[in-house]
């Protein structure tokens, strides 16, 4: 049967990691059932991966024409296949599907993540006395999980990502096959063919987004993420929040603008978020130089690196946390906030730096499924590629956020200068214009520490002293000071008790930056 994946998208490696691909010439099953259990634990959860049978293969790319497999060797793989899958233990089946490539056949062997890792499997598993071994991928290698890779592998035991576990409190019936059907066409896959002669049923099973035996199936989380009309439904707050503030968050709290919630499946929230900011936010400018034949192009704030943040907000959330996706608009910079937090393996001060290697995925499946419809790339890319488009677009760096305990994450991403230029001759204007309503507003002037303290606090009113040193880079004692001054010049209050009160800025008080 065809798998949910467009064929030459994998013989290019453009979609899917090439470390989560093996192009094997011809059927060796002692190399790829150590492979299939490789993939099949998943060790990083980023979905497992394919091989191919039947394709050459060159540092690592596929060889075109492929080899192709002879047709009287099909048939006796597909049997053999059925007794080497009882080998692995605990029991694990792949998908297979024969797909006709450049004239030619091949097999393509589908193995996810498996629910009942870890797995082991004979190291040559056509030999009469086996020796069994838990494999994992390393790079583009399958090996043994040897001390410290062995432990971690088995404390492992019943952690399935969230997207793939089983949802029994759903039915197909709350799959939309309109949206399936959508998602399979756009992707290019052949399975679409096949939605009109098979059941329903079976093609979630070959998508791998249901669980259960057939007389009971239920969907998977994956399913009703991408494929129900209404996600928050199941996850409540699956949603995205746009708040503006048209004067600052600091400068004039109460003043803001609350955009209507952005719902629905996950890439059609993506789409509905850029398609807000494409149209509502993000401002190109041209200016001519005297002295360059070509005039230069620039945007308030790139779109390609809010996209990759969007996307980076919904794949990587935690979908068991009620809290939605908040994007918040101000004059001067844009925020985006998921919760969730980052993986702990992630070093806080390696952000900035662009150095991300996350160790382990939260949701596997997500993430293969938003890069076969091309709204996120390859591993560990969404932090680097904002920083890249932001230096391309001549824009200040954007910046990283979140807590020691890993609760939130949040990237800021500063309003290309020239936008701050032309903004602040408009505020002067304005100024001029109400210079007798400002006499009468009550103004304290702070320092720029001050200042960068209160924006971290408007950001998030039960901020820690603790993390407020951490993100100022400056001493407790510090902290402490400042917040003296704020106090006394009745600019901050803390209300309600030490563990869970918060802090609350006055917003009759005009701050100005010294």
């Amino acid at each position: 049967m065809a798998l949910p994946v467009n064929i030459g998208q994998l013989l290019d490696a453009t979609t899917i990691e090439s470390s989560r691909i093996e192009y094997k010439e011809g059927w060796n099953p002692d190399a790829i059932y150590r492979t299939i259990c490789a993939f099949a634990n998943d060790f990083d959860n980023t979905g497992g991966g394919y091989i191919l049978v039947g394709v050459e293969e060159r540092n690592g790319c596929a060889l075109r024409p492929v080899k192709g497999l002879r047709i009287d060797e099909i048939e006796p793989i597909g049997r053999a296949m059925i007794g080497f899958n009882n080998l692995i233990q605990p029991t694990y089946y792949p998908h297979t599907s024969i797909e006709d490539i450049d004239g030619k056949k091949i097999l393509v062997i589908w193995v996810p993540g498996g629910m009942s890792r870890p797995y082991k499997v004979p190291d040559e598993i056509t030999v009469k006395q086996k020796r069994y071994n838990y494999y994992i991928r390393y790079n583009s290698s399958s090996i043994i999980a040897k001390g410290e890779f062995e432990r971690e592998l088995i404390e492992l035991t019943n952690q399935i990502p969230f997207d793939d576990r089983a949802n029994v409190q759903a039915s197909l019936k709350d799959i939309s096959q309109t949206l399936v059907r959508d998602f399979l066409m756009r992707t290019g896959s052949r399975l679409v063919e096949q939605m009109e002669e098979t059941k329903f049923s079976d093609t979630l099973r070959q998508m791998d987004v249901v669980a259960g035996p057939r007389e009971t199936l239920v969907p998977k989380n994956i399913a009703l993420m991408m494929f129900s009309d209404n996600p928050a439904k199941y996850f409540p707050y699956t949603q995205v929040d746009i708040v503006i503030y048209p004067k600052g968050k600091l400068q004039d709290p109460s003043n803001f603008v609350e955009i209507p919630s952005i719902k629905g499946p996950i890439d059609s929230m993506i789409n509905g978020v850029m398609s807000y900011l494409k149209t509502n936010v993000i401002k190109e400018r041209v200016i001519k130089l005297s002295d360059q034949a070509e005039s230069r192009r620039f945007f308030n704030y790139p779109y390609q690196a809010l996209e990759e943040a969007v996307v980076n907000a919904l794949y990587h959330r935690d979908y068991q946390m009620r809290e939605p996706v908040e994007i918040t608009i101000e004059p001067h910079c844009i925020r985006i906030i998921s919760y969730g937090g980052l993986d702990r393996s992630i070093r806080l001060d390696e952000l900035s730096k662009g150095m991300v290697q996350a160790r382990r995925y939260r949701n596997r499946k997500l993430g293969d499924f938003l890069k076969e419809l091309g709204l996120t790339e390859g591993k560990a890319t969404g932090i680097p590629t904002m920083l890249k488009e932001m230096r391309m677009n001549g824009s200040p760096a954007a910046f990283f956020e979140s807590d020691e305990t890993r609760t939130y994450f949040m990237v800021i991403f500063p309003v290309h200068p020239t936008f701050i230029q032309n903004d602040a001759q408009n505020d002067a204007q304005n100024d001029a214009q109400n210079d007798a309503q400002n006499d009468a507003q009550n103004v304290v002037e702070v320092t720029a520490r001050q200042y960068a303290l209160l924006q971290l606090i408007a950001d998030n009113g039960r901020v820690t002293r603790a993390a407020m040193a951490s993100h100022l880079n400056i001493s407790k004692p510090t902290v402490e000071r400042e917040i003296r001054y704020l106090k006394k010049a009745q600019i901050l209050n803390y209300i309600g008790p030490a563990r869970t009160g918060r802090w609350v800025i006055d917003s009759n008080i005009k701050i100005l930056k010294q």
